[in-house]
């Protein structure tokens, strides 16, 4: 008896869930299909009921990033578009994300890996950042540079999380994050 919609659907997300969190642990050449399927708790077989390849699994895990991480919540919770993208930069920009690496951002995360991947991975990062940036458009409003100040915007959260995560200097860690911050809520708020 064939599985039914919901139980496919379920196992899709095990196995996206699984594939995030390793990708961002250890980059995409890194990760094999065994390892995901393994700390999904299924077998190599499966993997080809949901994707073609690695780099399918790869471009379906950063799509995926916008709806299956703390941002889902912030979307769905109701809050203005400004009170969005101000919790956007201080959640992206926290102590908290740069922590934890399986839960950091693709955008900081994965450009070199994304560069090498191929089509689907880079479509799926663009679409990603077109995602994002839209998040501060929203809050900018009807300005008439709402597209470039918001796209500043996520470059410098962006740009401040991966100088973050590649310093061993905690003052720098911490200044380079605060500087784009304020920035950022001065391009929002200006």
């Amino acid at each position: 008896m064939p599985y039914s919609a919901f139980h496919k659907a379920r196992t899709r997300e095990r196995i996206l869930d699984a594939a995030r969190r390793a990708f961002a642990r250890v980059g995409y050449e890194a990760v094999t299909i065994d390892e995901v399927m393994r700390r999904a708790g299924l077998t190599r077989g499966g993997f080809y009921n949901h994707f073609r390849h690695k780099a399918d699994l790869f471009a379906a895990a950063v799509e995926s990033y916008g709806t299956a991480t703390p941002w889902q919540d912030a979307k769905t919770s109701g809050s203005s578009a400004n009170g969005l993208a101000r919790w956007f930069i201080d959640f992206y920009l926290s102590d908290d994300m740069l922590a934890n690496v399986e839960i950091g951002c693709p955008l900081y995360g994965f450009p070199n890996d994304i560069a090498r991947a191929g089509s689907a991975p880079r479509h799926a990062y663009t679409r990603l950042i077109e995602r994002t940036a839209a998040i501060f458009e929203a809050a900018l409003g009807s300005e008439p540079d709402a597209a470039e100040r918001a796209e500043a915007i996520l470059s410098l959260c962006v740009g401040a999380m991966l100088l973050a995560s590649t310093t061993e200097s905690e003052t720098l860690r911490v200044s380079i994050r605060r500087s784009a911050r304020r920035t950022a809520l001065e391009l929002l708020d200006s």
